[in-house]
């Protein structure tokens, strides 16, 4: 059996949470991903709106490679990483898409991925990309589904100049349900993604709107990455590891390890009252909190009790934790539960 992962998503934390912000900015700039306005680009030239892009996009790919080799240094058991979506500012939009598509700036992101591939395939680092909210293919609303078309085939850019989706799920971009049309919509739009953009898209249960028996029902098309915390959201209740749905989320991976997600609601909860040692229950909860503000992530992995619950998972699926201290509380979660049994 493959060695079972934990990764973090997208950003880089200095452990050394005391120094002043402006020590950390230094610290954790150099892997971490700079960005830009359209506003800002349209108040200067083209020539210097260029230069800056360029600028960024240096600095950004260059930063990937060197939180991949912090990645690289670690236990294999943590060698997961989301990467960040934000590498290439504007890149499906209209207005930068000139830039983006002149022959000597293509060249030099050929150049740059490739070695972004290269450092993630010699680490064995498992790597996924995860798509902004705005990414609705199933809306109803037709410029909404091609600019979503353009903002995931962006991403499957991305993976293909890393050398990725050649195969079925050698790289994880994941998409929730989303929109009016929803599954549908999905399946209609479906023959329109590219064969990398196939190869690699996987779908998440939402905590709103389309959770984990929505996603099975395109668990044809493509794996469904299960998400713990906002599958008991949408219950309102944990999905057992021995739910009859656990194993068809398994079956839609195809032999291919499945990852899940795992987050928790925030620490404030403990002001409430409720302890780390604590079942988290939503009936109780929600009488002094309202729901919504259980949508929102912990620092780090701070309730022991769905610490356990989702070590229950582990034995069959990689999980990305969702923590607002990233590779800090992956860091905590692996010394605390992971580092003696790997």
């Amino acid at each position: 059996m493959n060695t079972p992962r934990i990764g973090f998503a997208c950003m880089y934390r200095h452990h050394e949470r005391e120094l002043s912000l402006k020590e950390l900015k230094a610290l954790e700039g150099g892997y971490n991903p700079r960005t830009t306005t359209l506003r800002w680009m349209d108040s200067v030239t083209l020539q210097v709106a260029q230069e800056k892009l360029l600028d960024i996009v240096e600095h950004n790919l260059a930063a990937q490679i060197r939180l991949l080799g912090y990645v690289a240094q670690l236990p294999q058991a943590r060698r997961m990483l989301r990467l960040s979506s934000d590498l290439l500012p504007f890149y499906s939009h209209p207005k930068v898409a000139e830039f983006y598509q002149a022959r000597t700036v293509m060249a030099r992101l050929e150049q740059l991925f490739a070695m972004i591939g290269e450092t993630a395939r010699k680490g064995d680092i498992r790597l996924s990309f995860h798509p902004g909210q705005f990414c609705v293919l199933g809306s109803d609303r037709p410029e909404v589904v091609e600019n979503s078309l353009a903002e995931f085939e962006y991403h499957a850019d991305m993976i293909r100049m890393m050398g990725y989706g050649r195969s079925f799920q050698d790289f994880k971009c994941n998409v929730h349900i989303a929109g009016r049309q929803g599954g549908e919509g999905v399946r209609a739009v479906w023959p329109r993604l590219s064969e990398v953009a196939r190869n690699c898209i996987t779908f998440e249960n939402d905590e709103k709107t389309y959770g984990v028996d929505d996603c099975l029902q395109l668990a044809d098309l493509a794996p469904v990455v299960l998400d713990i915390h906002h599958c008991w959201i949408h219950e309102n209740s944990y999905i057992s590891p021995d739910d009859p749905r656990v194993e068809r989320i398994i079956e839609s991976w195809r032999g291919v390890r499945p990852v899940m997600h795992y987050s928790q609601p925030p620490e404030s909860l403990q002001q409430l009252g409720f302890t780390a040692e604590q079942k988290l229950e939503m009936e109780d909860l929600l009488k002094v909190v309202n729901k919504r503000d259980l949508y929102l992530h912990s620092d780090r992995m701070w309730n022991d009790w769905t610490n356990t619950y989702a070590l229950q998972f582990l034995d069959r699926f990689d999980i990305m934790l969702e923590a607002k201290d990233k590779n800090l509380a992956a860091e905590g979660f692996y010394q605390r539960f992971l580092a003696s049994a790997v």
